[in-house]
C-alpha cells in the first residue's frame, strides 16, 4: 500500500464556527424553555428539542480537529478504509469519525526520540535495550530520524568463535501507510530484523584477521576482520538492514558498531593467544635488529683493521654480542686482561 496525503480543511474556521453553533444550540435551547413557560409548546418544544439535541452530540465535530506538530504524521481511515496521512504542520479539521492508526503506537525502544515524556524508560527497557509497552501513547508516527541501540548478541564468527556485538542504527519512517498496514509493529520489526541482519554479516567475518579466508565472495581470501573492517562491516549490515524493512516503510541512514569483544568464555584464551603472537612479533624484530647490529659491528672492525679475527674468534663475538642484545636481563660484562689467544 502506498502513502497519499490526505487534503484537509483548515481547523481554525472550522473550531470558530463549532464554538458558535454550540453557543446557539444553548441560546436556542434558552428561547425554547421561555416559549415553554409562556405557553407556546409548538414552536418552543421545537427549539428546546434542537437545542438539547445539539448539545449532547454538538460534541462529535470537535472530535475532527487534529494538530500536527513538525516531522509527525497522522495516518487515519474511515470504517475500515485508508484515506491518507496529514505530514504537513499545521491545525486541520478531518472527519470526525476517522480513526488514527499506529500498531506501534504503545512500543518503546531503547533510542532517541522514542522514550517517555519525562525521559524515562522501565527497568527492563533500560536493562535490555529492547522493546517495551508504555501506557501512555499518542498514535502520531514521528518522521524524524532516530537512533535504535540494540542491544548485544553473541553470535559466532566465520571460525565458529563467540563474539559479542552490538551496533546503533540510525532510520527514519520514510512511508507511513507501509509502516502501519504491511507489518504489524514496524519498531518490534526493526529491531528484529537488526538482529538478524548482524548475525548474518557478523559470521562472515573472522574476528582478527585469518589467513585464507574470504569475506568479500570474489573467491579470494582478504584480510578482512569485525575488529579491522568495523567501516566495511557495518555498512554490509545497513545495506542488508535496508533489504529487509523496505516493505516497511523505514530508510535506514547509518549503522555503526559500538561494542564488539569475545564472548567470556574464550576472552582469556584469546588474550593469551593476542599476547603470544605480540610476544612473538616483538622477539622476531628484536633478532633482526640484533643480526643488523652484530653484521655492522664485524664490518667496521673489518674496515678500520682495528682487529683481526679468526672464524672461531668471529662466531664468539657473534654469540656474545647476540646474548647480549637479545637477553630480557642486562648482562654483566666480564674484562679478559690476557691475551686473545
Amino acid at each position: 500500500m502506498q502513502e497519499k496525503t490526505l487534503k484537509a480543511r483548515a481547523g481554525m474556521p472550522m473550531l470558530i464556527l463549532f464554538i458558535a453553533l454550540y453557543l446557539a444550540a444553548i441560546a436556542v435551547t434558552i428561547v425554547g424553555g421561555v416559549l415553554l413557560d409562556r405557553g407556546s409548546s409548538g414552536v418552543g418544544g421545537v427549539l428546546l428539542g434542537v437545542g438539547l439535541l445539539w448539545i449532547v452530540v454538538g460534541f462529535i465535530p470537535f472530535l475532527g480537529l487534529k494538530i500536527i506538530k513538525p516531522q509527525e504524521a497522522l495516518v487515519l481511515t474511515l470504517f475500515g478504509n485508508y484515506i491518507g496521512t496529514l505530514k504537513e504542520p499545521g491545525f486541520y479539521f478531518v472527519n470526525p469519525f476517522s480513526v488514527a492508526v499506529n500498531p506501534a503506537a504503545r512500543t518503546r525502544l531503547g533510542q532517541s526520540g522514542d522514550v517517555d515524556s519525562d525521559g524515562k524508560l522501565s527497568a527492563t527497557l533500560a536493562t535490555t535495550g529492547q522493546v517495551a509497552v508504555d501506557g501512555r501513547y499518542s498514535k502520531k508516527i514521528p518522521l524524524k530520524t532516530m537512533t535504535l541501540n540494540n542491544s548485544e548478541q553473541k553470535v559466532n564468527d566465520v571460525l565458529g568463535n563467540p563474539v559479542e556485538i552490538g551496533v546503533a542504527v540510525l532510520w527514519r519512517v520514510v512511508d507511513t501507510a507501509k509502516a502501519v498496514f504491511n507489518v504489524d509493529n514496524y519498531k518490534e520489526y526493526l529491531s528484529l530484523q537488526c538482529d538478524v541482519a548482524v548475525r548474518d554479516i557478523a559470521r562472515i567475518y573472522p574476528y582478527d584477521v585469518a589467513p585464507g579466508i574470504d569475506t568479500t565472495g570474489d573467491g579470494q581470501p582478504d584480510e578482512g576482520s569485525l575488529r579491522g573492517s568495523s567501516t566495511t562491516v557495518a555498512e554490509r549490515i545497513r545495506k542488508l538492514l535496508q533489504e529487509r524493512v523496505e516493505d516497511a516503510g523505514l530508510e535506514i541512514l547509518d549503522t555503526r558498531i559500538t561494542y564488539l569483544a569475545y564472548a567470556p568464555e574464550i576472552a582469556a584464551v584469546m588474550l593469551q593467544r593476542q599476547q603470544a603472537t605480540a610476544i612473538v612479533d616483538a622477539r622476531k624484530m628484536i633478532v633482526d635488529g640484533a643480526v643488523s647490529i652484530v653484521q655492522m659491528a664485524l664490518d667496521k672492525l673489518n674496515e678500520n683493521d682495528i682487529v683481526q679475527l679468526d672464524e672461531e674468534r668471529k662466531a664468539a663475538m657473534v654469540s656474545n654480542l647476540l646474548v647480549v642484545l637479545c637477553g630480557n636481563r642486562d648482562v654483566s660484562p666480564v674484562v679478559n686482561s690476557g691475551s686473545l689467544y
